[in-house]
């Protein structure tokens, strides 16, 4: 059905709010004022809602810069203007901490393009038997042929591009995921932005790879900038993109990277933060909000492979970070040695559990900075902060709603928001990252 509509706001997606019949529509690409022809169709209880043509155009609204946008669903903002993407994302984060206090004008990106660091690419074929490569559509797995990601690193693009091109001139298959047949599933590849050095990981359904010399050989001639190459096992009927086995084809098989000053050690599945330069924002803030001297004990909970915890380290007494993923450990140990640093632990284990033993044992820590998943924090954790009594909790988030719901508790059991920061992490889709600060009442 075909209804002409008129967008009253924003849902915290992004996507435009309109009224129909009664019921309220969410539009993706539409925007507040505009008026527009949008096709609804009805699944079971909901409706759908697809713009079809905007007939009043709002004056925030662009042309996507990127051809795939509207087909690809991996940004959701480029068809608004930059200014209005920080109007949108700041009203975003006012609203959700209005409980709180006003949080600081938005840290947005100077050069809002070309930022991501990591890339992944799937390959299959065409209905011609072509080989094409590029990023699922939306909820399928109906893979988009994509030639250039406007937000990921052009060199990325362009080492893709060389295996295509040797896929179509060889014998190398595509991984089919219907017939169990061919070879290749994906290509991950990582870039250290300031040290350059380049990571490519094939992801493969065999450990058999037949002419690998001559493939290693041809992406390497036309990419000398590749530092190593991996191939990684995935036999695995998953969407999960990594499997356990690996195999380092050429080079030392990690990468490093520097940030803030530290040289970190990236392997294929670790966690390092996509946008280095806003995250140097982030983590600056963070360490400004800990207000650290040289002698406080400071608690990195959720450490990942120690960034933060090093970071804060230079400014600390001393750093412990705890982290449950025993290989993200080993990397923030090697970090830590990597760059000197005498006085920062880290432990394998459940950071709530670690510290109420602390509190047991009469043991003080002055500032915790927590940094959960998007999914935010638990009970068990928030209490054991509170029955650990830090000065200050620096509380940085990738999801500001269950940053809002776990900043709630904290207030209730004895702390104070003192300042939150939101920081532009992904610029061109709806994601905000954000830092506040906390203190002891």
């Amino acid at each position: 059905m075909t209804a002409e509509v008129t967008c009253t706001g924003l849902t915290n997606e992004g996507k435009g709010l309109a009224e129909w019949k009664g019921k309220q529509l969410e539009v993706p690409q539409l925007l507040p004022g505009e008026k527009a022809e949008v096709t609804v169709t009805k699944q079971g209880k909901f409706e759908n809602a697809e713009l079809k043509r905007v007939i009043e155009s709002a004056e925030d609204r662009v042309e996507p810069p990127c051809p795939y946008y509207y087909e690809c669903g991996g940004c959701q903002l480029q068809h608004m203007s930059n200014n209005a993407q920080a109007g949108f994302k700041q009203k975003t984060i006012d609203s959700l901490m209005k409980p709180f206090r006003k949080p600081n004008p938005i840290l947005m990106m100077d050069h809002p393009y070309d930022y991501r660091n990591k890339s992944h690419t799937t390959f299959g074929t065409n209905q011609q038997r072509q080989v094409i490569g590029g990023l699922y559509a939306q909820n399928t797995h109906e893979i988009i042929p994509i030639d250039r990601c406007l937000i990921q690193d052009p060199k990325a693009d362009e080492i893709v591009e060389t295996i295509k091109d040797y896929m179509r001139n060889s014998k190398m298959q595509p991984y089919n995921e219907d017939t169990g047949r061919g070879f290749l599933r994906h290509v991950l590849i990582k870039v250290g932005k300031v040290s350059g050095e380049i990571m490519v990981v094939l992801v493969a359904a065999s450990s058999e790879f037949k002419g690998k010399n001559k493939f290693v050989k041809t992406v390497r001639a036309a990419h000398p900038e590749i530092t190593t190459m991996l191939l990684n096992v995935n036999k695995r009927d998953t969407s999960v993109v990594l499997g356990d086995q690996e195999k380092v084809l050429f080079g030392k098989g990690t990468i490093t990277d520097t940030l803030c000053g530290l040289k970190f050690e990236i392997s294929a599945k670790s966690f390092y933060q996509i946008n280095p330069s806003q995250t140097e924002k982030l983590y600056g803030k963070a360490i400004e909000m800990a207000e650290l001297t040289g002698k406080e004990t400071v608690i990195d909970a959720y450490c990942g492979i120690g960034t933060i915890g090093l970071v804060a380290s230079k400014e600390a007494g001393k750093v412990i970070g705890v982290e449950l993923n025993k290989d993200a450990v080993k990397d923030a140990i090697r970090n830590s040695k990597r760059n000197g640093v005498k006085n920062a632990r880290f432990y394998k284990g459940d950071a709530g559990e670690f510290m109420v033993e602390m509190a047991a044992r009469g043991e003080r820590a002055e500032v915790v900075i927590m940094d959960p998943p998007r999914s935010g924090s638990d009970e068990a954790f928030l209490s054991s902060v509170a029955k650990l009594k830090p000065a200050r909790v620096v509380y940085v988030s990738c999801n500001p709603d269950t940053q809002a719901r776990d900043l709630k508790y904290l207030v209730k059991h004895g702390y104070k928001v003192e300042e939150i920061q939101p920081v532009d992490m992904f610029p061109q889709t709806y994601h905000v990252e954000s830092v506040a600060k906390l203190t002891r009442k």
